[in-house]
């Protein structure tokens, strides 16, 4: 049955590898909180790259800001950009850019701007929040569920 819903089985070993680390919660908390914070970033497509980096560079827990990007997927991007793009528009006081009539490279460029600025401000504003919800979760959940024998999938032969 995983096999033809490949995400929810990429999910469930995320999450099964998150409770399989032999770390402490504050260091597996930090390194969810790192991930969640870059995954709400908008730099779809080098996340992963990018908690990477970010996790070797302050020595967090890589693995646990791998599983935090994954909050970013193709199947939440969508709602998670158009909130944080109607956020920042609206803290910045922006009306909704429409089409322009002539698609000159300074029109693309002007529209590019207009969609950037709100969407990284509200990435910003959701990313504080979000990170420290999941730093707070995880830190709580996590010797609990590492208290859980979670057996090992049986192998097909």
């Amino acid at each position: 049955m995983w096999r033809r819903l490949g995400f929810f089985r990429q999910f469930k070993l995320n999450l099964i590898r998150l409770v399989r680390l032999r770390a402490e919660p504050d260091a597996i908390a930090r390194g969810m909180a790192l991930g969640l914070f870059i995954g709400m970033t908008p730099t779809f497509g080098i996340q992963m790259f990018l908690a990477l980096f970010f996790a070797f560079l302050l020595r967090q827990n890589k693995i646990a800001a791998l599983i935090g990007v994954w909050s970013t997927n193709p199947l939440t991007a969508p709602f998670i950009y158009g909130l944080e793009y109607e956020i920042g528009r609206a803290l910045l006081g922006m009306s909704r850019p429409h089409a322009p009539l002539q698609f000159t490279l300074e029109a693309l460029t002007g529209l590019g701007w207009q969609f950037a600025a709100p969407l990284c401000l509200g990435s910003l504003v959701l990313g504080i929040p979000v990170s420290l919800i999941g730093y707070a979760l995880t830190i709580r959940f996590i010797p609990s569920l590492q208290q859980c024998r979670i057996p090992r999938w049986p192998r097909h032969r």
